[in-house]
């Protein structure tokens, strides 16, 4: 059936007005005093809005408007909420460069909000804390994503225990995004071609405070059902809609900004979800200025920044050979390339025919800028993809490392924001990138400190018994069951919350593997601790969901029951709530698979004190002083093992270390050596793992270098691209006539410190003059024990001294600065000024 349609709008009064722009920017997620306009224009609204203030706007009587209209105690908070709000868009900020040349960061999922749920854990997180420090910053950055109608998924437990998902529709209409429409107020909608067919979708906006995020939408009536269903769920379906999705977010998303009249400068993919907007980009170039596919390509590259986030098989997607050729065999032949030239790009050895597509090769080797998210991760990372650049030492391998942060004023509790604001004073907000701020956490009382600490975990208790309640309720609970909620957890007692995604090697029941012992921790009677945990499996990851109901059948012994919880469903609010109200964040993944974690973070800057196996983010920020490690970073092969060391390191530390320092208190009941690590947990973490250093790194690291790249190659008509293609054609031509003929050196085999150490290298070159190539001299300690690596290498190039035909002499002098075993070796790279650096897959010769 058909029906005709009409979007209704709520009717405000003018004096209300400022309510409308509020709710539909993302910026209240992030300013408390704007929220509480919306929980004072009617709370029990708010709760039935689900926090969704554009909603609540729509659900509010006709009456209660007229009266709040009227009331000048809450037109003057209004106003005040509005005049901060307009001072945020319009004050001056950190980044003071040109905002025509436009950023495009790329995301499968943004978690800014629990009014826009189309996000599912971390990467969206991180991805909805990017834009709005991209906002607080200023920078020239949009955001590009999909508008998923039922988002991820919501979980419910049944009566075992076992995970159960439910897919509710959203409303955009009553949700904090608008439907945008030219001129003519036609929606904006663009096309993609995938395969035999074409693929619509139109575009909505997200305002996050500056800053704007894109979001495309199939579910329209001019595609097929099939079709309609791309952005039906956040990572659902098979490998065939997952395909489609990435396909509508790389190459629609370039698609949609040009409709938009806004051509990107520069591209960030976070993750490889989006890694076919290079081949977008490529073809767009190739049209416009009659390019090569080599010539487009090395235009896009040194603007392309790729970041990866996981070093678990599962997380890079992998398309199979027919699958890929189904979707992009006709596109090859568009670029103007072979079919095996394109597979070569998403594969890590492109003579091996049985290798998958990969997209996060694809966006590795089509960007200048890759990076991991953690010091740990950066190395895991090199030796994951090391083959891509094949001969090359990994800690050359180019993917750096950009470690992940928060933004605090998203994640720091209103409560203890009011702290902070009162003793940090306005910088705090208003100059978020002077870091030092954060030492003035000294200045704040440990009664004050405690107090508001206290108050958090109480409400925390009472929010956990109230989802408790509800879950019980719609789980078909006795009436003795749901009654028992109200008496769940004590707001007195030391609280650990364990709270993230259910993937196996997170192992959530690492705490459960002596059951006697953790009974016993728990039912102690003067030092007691209690449980919360939370978090989602995929829905088809069965071992996740085991972890679950094994949690809640343990919890569901009596002795214990009321001092562990499982909550469903995690989202924003609810997490909100632990990070805040816990006394201890406990992690312990399997070294070294967690690649950030963030969770942690925004613990750790509400004073909650992490306890985490020394991965990820906590690999580098861990000091006695903020917290407790689990075990001192050792990587096992038996995970048996694994499991049982550190299942027995963690519960030493809870009897020998963190209990005590909880409950030791002088005889103003206070915990002094407690409160003393909460200070340096707030003040150190703040300061080096907060979004503003994060956005600060990436921009001098990548944004301002690769806008400039642009700006470059704009302004010659793309000359060097094409000088830059014409030579790797030349060099690539004749890579393997190259050789390293001799290598000499000016001392014997001892020699003393200090000595200058001359080498010469006779280097043949056919095809190529000797300034086209770097001859460079790679040297340092040798670990022999390591099959002869060099440990913290230096290279230097070489100069020419001589040329007969082919043949060149390259000479160099060092200095020898440190003793033991030197070694020392000569290899040929590619040179060109072109070159953002010169570590180019196949192109290195020892």
């Amino acid at each position: 059936m058909n029906f005709i349609t009409h979007t209704v709008r709520p009717n405000i009064p003018e004096n209300l007005k400022p309510l409308e722009e509020i709710a539909n920017n993302l910026w209240l997620s992030w300013n408390y005093d704007a929220i509480s306009l919306f929980i004072r224009l009617d709370y029990d609204a708010w709760l039935h809005s689900e926090q969704n203030p554009a909603k609540l706007l729509g659900m509010v009587s006709q009456e209660r408007l007229e009266e709040m209209a009227g009331d000048d105690s809450y037109l003057a908070a209004v106003g005040r909420v509005y005049e901060q709000f307009q001072n945020y868009l319009n004050r001056e900020t950190w980044y003071q460069g040109d905002h025509k040349e436009v950023i495009a960061y790329f995301s499968m999922e943004y978690g800014l909000d629990v009014s826009l749920p189309i996000y599912s854990g971390g990467l969206g997180i991180l991805s909805g804390d990017h834009m709005k420090t991209s906002s607080d910053l200023g920078l020239p950055l949009v955001g590009v994503g999909l508008l998923y109608r039922q988002g991820y998924f919501q979980q419910y437990l049944n009566a075992d225990g076992y995970q159960q998902e439910s897919y509710p529709e959203n409303d955009w209409y009553t949700m904090p995004v608008r439907l945008l429409r030219a001129e003519s107020e036609e929606p904006y909608k663009i096309s993609v071609e995938m395969a035999d067919q074409t693929v619509i979708a139109q575009l909505w906006e997200a305002r996050v405070g500056r800053s704007s995020l894109y979001l495309l939408d199939t579910n329209i009536d001019e595609n097929t059902p099939e079709n309609r269903e791309i952005t039906a769920t956040l990572y659902g379906g098979n490998k065939e809609t997952r395909i489609k999705q990435e396909i509508l977010l790389g190459i629609g998303g370039i698609r949609a900004l040009e409709a938009l009249d806004m051509r990107p400068a520069a591209t960030h993919m976070n993750e490889g979800h989006s890694a076919f907007l290079a081949i977008e980009r490529i073809r767009v170039l190739m049209r416009e200025q009659k390019m090569s596919f080599s010539e487009a390509s090395q235009a896009v590259w040194p603007t392309n920044i790729f970041t990866t986030h996981t070093p678990v098989p599962a997380g890079n997607e992998r398309f199979d050979i027919d699958l890929t050729k189904h979707y992009f065999g006709r596109v090859a032949q568009e670029l103007g390339i072979s079919w095996e030239d394109f597979l070569a790009l998403g594969r890590e050895n492109p003579a091996d025919p049985h290798e998958p597509f990969c997209m996060t090769v694809l966006a590795l080797k089509l960007s200048a800028y890759n990076n991991a998210v953690s010091l740990l991760h950066g190395h895991v990372s090199r030796d994951m993809w090391k083959q891509i650049w094949h001969g090359l030492p990994i800690s050359e391998i180019p993917i750096s490392a950009i470690t992940n942060g928060v933004h605090p004023r998203t994640w720091i509790s209103h409560s203890m924001l009011d702290l902070i604001d009162r003793y940090f004073g306005p910088r705090f907000q208003e100059e978020p990138t002077k870091f030092d701020v954060w030492d003035r956490m000294s200045r704040i009382s440990d009664e004050e400190l405690w107090r508001t600490h206290e108050r958090r975990r109480e409400r925390m208790v009472a929010f956990v018994r109230d989802r408790l309640k509800t879950q019980l309720t719609s789980r078909g609970a006795t009436d003795s069951q749901v009654s028992h909620a109200e008496d769940v957890l004590s707001p007195y007692t030391l609280t650990i919350s364990f709270a993230r995604r259910f993937a196996t090697y997170k192992r959530a029941t690492l705490l459960f593997r002596d059951p006697d012992r953790l009974i016993k921790l728990l039912s102690d009677p003067e030092r007691p601790i209690q449980l919360i945990f939370a978090g989602k499996a995929h829905p088809h990851d069965k071992p996740g969901k085991e972890l679950i109901r094994d949690i809640i059948h343990f919890a569901a012994q009596p002795e214990v029951r009321s001092r562990i919880v499982f909550l469903e469903n995690y989202d924003m609010t609810m997490s909100r709530y632990l990070i805040s109200g816990s006394d201890l964040w406990m992690n312990t993944p399997r070294r070294p698979l967690e690649a950030s974690g963030t969770s942690g973070m925004k613990a750790a800057i509400n004073g909650v004190l992490n306890v985490s196996v020394l991965d990820g983010w906590w690999d580098e920020a861990y000091t006695p002083e903020i917290g407790w490690a689990i075990g001192s970073g050792e990587e096992y092969e038996d995970h048996e093992l694994h499991d049982e060391i550190e299942s027995k390191a963690l519960y030493n530390l809870l009897e020998q270390e963190i209990i005590p320092a909880f409950y030791n208190r002088g005889r103003d009941n206070l915990p002094r050596e407690w409160i003393s690590r909460m200070k340096s947990s707030i003040s150190n973490v703040g300061k080096q793992f907060s979004s503003t250093r994060m956005l600060m790194e990436y921009s001098q690291r990548f944004y301002f270098p690769a806008l400039e790249n642009a700006r470059r190659l704009h302004e010659v008509d793309y000359k060097s691209a094409r000088e830059l293609s014409s030579y790797f054609e030349t060099v690539r031509s004749q890579w393997n006539e190259f050789e390293v003929v001799s290598v000499s050196s000016s001392k014997d085999a001892l020699i003393t410190i200090g000595d200058k150490l001359d080498v010469g290298a006779q280097i043949r070159l056919p095809g190529v003059k000797p300034d086209q190539v770097s001859v460079e001299l790679y040297y340092g300690r040798l670990i022999t024990s390591a099959g002869s690596q060099i440990q913290e290498p230096e290279r230097v190039e070489m100069e020419l001294k001589s040329s007969s035909g082919d043949l060149h002499e390259f000479t160099v002098t060092i200095t020898c600065r440190i003793t033991g075993k030197i070694g020392y070796s000569v290899r040929i790279l590619p040179k060109h000024p072109a070159l953002v650096h010169p570590f180019v897959p196949g192109l290195i010769k020892w």
